[in-house]
């Protein structure tokens, strides 16, 4: 069987660790940015709070655009089309990637 890997093993032993989709490195999750699919259409949610399935990125377009080449965003969401992220990228645009979630 399989070894547990005890949080202090894997990083930052203070939170939730979360796997960026689009470049695939594992993080806590306070660090990234979440987002949840509605209806078709990415919406970030940095507060961590909206209800549905989610996914992590880093708050970094590169991040975004990895994820949208790799088609990461269809398989995160378990759908069968690519979602629209344009919501998703201009949040990114707009906001400074410390400015995505500081609370715990």
């Amino acid at each position: 069987m399989a070894e547990k890997r005890v949080a202090s093993e894997v990083g930052d032993p203070s939170g939730p660790m979360r796997t960026c989709i689009g470049c695939r490195q594992r993080v806590a999750a306070r660090s990234l940015l979440r987002v949840v699919a509605r209806d078709g259409v990415l919406e970030p949610d940095p507060a961590h709070r909206l209800a549905g399935r989610g996914a992590h990125i880093h708050p970094d377009v590169r991040c975004a655009e990895t994820a949208t080449k790799r088609r990461a965003w269809g398989r995160a969401f378990r759908v069968p089309m690519a979602p629209d992220s344009t919501a998703v990228m201009v949040f990114l645009a707009e906001n400074p990637p410390n400015n995505v979630r500081e609370t715990s």
